[in-house]
């Protein structure tokens, strides 16, 4: 055993960070393969069963991807400290233990789909190979001697270990970012910023303001920079505009595909639509209204004729994700779209570009796919991504209402206070929204202007507040005259219901 562990665990840490930056290095240098980190957590995600991962979501939202990589990061880290530790009596052990890192990532990566195996063995064999050499390297630095030999380091020694392990990572991290500035994400992008949308054939009506004087209510549009983001996409997908087809397969009788420049060539229209998530909690964050821009889906499924025994439209990722729903929603008349553009602007790349679904009505869990490659008409026996993991076939969005403004337990001056939030039903369109305080009865609030019946509505109560310790709650109503029920489910199998309630104090 060393005299000096400290030095063993250092050149661990740093030979396993090594591995890891070469990782992302060789990554940024475009072979078809993400980094190890992005490969094993997307394996992670692919792996982990449906509650687990409903779990994963209620309780860290949309920061659950960052610290997935964070965790595989850490995990990474603490076991190569291991073993700069078994290395430093054993040195056979590094090359082995980086074998076994770089063997778990080629794992990984048979069983995400559209990960290239023989791309993610070149990654790992580079990773492997630097992560034991450097290993190796900062061991012969930090004990000079044979490991059986009591070391009592040198003051020389141990500058010139201490400069080699700042230099490593910051060596292979300039690759890594330079690497970055020419990697396939940059040109992504630039193709991206390249797009001329035409001006669509059908435009929504010009967006009202919508209540404006309630400081925090949210906005009847939501900016592309704050409309929530839930994927299983640990990495944004990078697509190649040129070499991109929209394939519409399956049980049709005239399958076909179509270029980007194809898709925008069509009679492109406008719908504002809300979208929500699944998993969103009664009174969460997890929904917005975009005003979407996209050709009909109904007109596709046209064009190529649908088998009558299709039963399910199947959208597919190029990630290999898949969502589905029944076929007569995509023909019933509502305005479901394969867009290509959001607020105005093509996809941002992290909503989906260069397509995606938008199904008005249809949680995003059986209808949203983003980085859209296929439209597959397929039957009910497929079962899509969430489907697998338990989660309701069908997913109807439930009637439901939000207060924004004020804050649960915020405290609020006596007298007139205004009272905020927005309401959803997408299809079927607010038709009115109700406050009550505690358990008195139930108020009107006034609604604010419409997009149209797939749009949220923005509504505001003026309540005449008394001082003391009040609950505010809030139901909507829909355009059916079904009133959103007061009982209380989880998110799981197929979205929350009740009402939305605060707490406020009033002084």
């Amino acid at each position: 055993m060393t005299q000096e562990p400290w030095r063993a665990r250092t050149a661990g840490l740093i030979a396993a960070g090594a591995a890891l930056l070469v990782s992302a290095a060789v990554d940024a240098l475009y072979v078809p393969v993400p980094s190890l980190v992005l490969t094993v957590g997307q394996a992670v995600i692919r792996l982990t069963p449906g509650s687990l991962a409903r779990r994963g979501v209620e309780t860290f939202g949309t920061s659950d991807k960052p610290g997935l990589v964070l965790g595989v990061i850490v995990v990474s880290l603490a076991a190569g400290m291991a073993v700069g530790l078994l290395a430093a009596r054993r040195r056979v052990t590094g090359p082995i233990a980086f074998a076994v890192f770089g063997a778990i990532g080629i794992a990984a990566a048979s069983v995400v789909p559209g990960v290239s195996v023989a791309g993610a063995a070149l990654a790992a064999a580079a990773a492997a190979g630097s992560g034991a050499l450097v290993l190796a390297g900062l061991l012969a630095l930090a004990y000079p001697t044979p490991p059986s030999t009591p070391v009592i380091g040198a003051a020389t020694s141990r500058r010139r270990f201490l400069l080699a392990t700042a230099a490593v990572p910051v060596g292979i991290g300039a690759v890594a970012v330079a690497g970055r500035r020419l990697s396939g994400s940059s040109r992504a992008a630039a193709q991206r910023l390249a797009v001329r949308l035409p001006r669509p054939a059908t435009t929504a009506p010009r967006a009202a303001p919508g209540i404006t004087d309630v400081p925090g209510l949210s906005r009847l549009v939501t900016p592309n920079a704050d409309f929530y983001r839930i994927d299983e996409a640990l990495v944004v997908p990078r697509v190649d505009l040129p070499s991109w087809r929209l394939g519409v397969t399956g049980m049709v009788d005239r399958p076909f595909e179509l270029t980007y420049d194809q898709l925008l060539a069509l009679p492109l229209e406008e719908h504002d639509v809300t979208l929500s998530c699944v998993s969103n909690e009664v009174g969460g964050n997890l929904v917005g209204t975009a005003r979407w821009t996209g050709y009909p889906l109904a007109a596709l499924l046209q064009r190529a004729g649908v088998d009558p025994k299709a039963t399910q439209v199947v959208g597919r990722s190029v990630d290999g994700f898949t969502a589905g729903f029944p076929t007569e929603a995509a023909l019933d008349g509502r305005h479901a779209l394969v867009a290509v553009a959001m607020n105005g602007e093509p996809l941002p790349t992290r909503h989906g570009f260069p397509a995606r679904l938008v199904v008005p009505g249809l949680y995003g869990y059986v209808s949203a796919v983003k980085w859209l490659r296929d439209i597959q008409l397929a039957t009910l026996d497929f079962d899509p991504y969430w489907v697998v993991r338990g989660w309701a076939r069908n997913g109807p969005i439930k009637t439901q209402s939000r207060i924004d403004v004020p804050r649960s337990d915020a405290r609020v001056p006596a007298g007139r206070t205004a009272v905020a939030g927005v309401a959803w039903a997408p299809t079927r369109d607010i038709a009115r929204v109700e406050v009550r305080v505690d358990d008195g009865p139930w108020h009107a609030a006034r609604l604010g202007d419409t997009l149209g019946p797939d749009a949220w509505r923005q509504w505001v109560y003026e309540w005449q507040a008394r001082p003391g310790t009040h609950r505010l709650a809030v139901r909507a109503t829909d355009g059916t005259g079904v009133t959103q029920t007061a009982d209380r489910a989880e998110p799981f199998p197929d979205g929350a219901t009740g009402h939305h309630t605060i707490t406020v104090k009033v002084s």
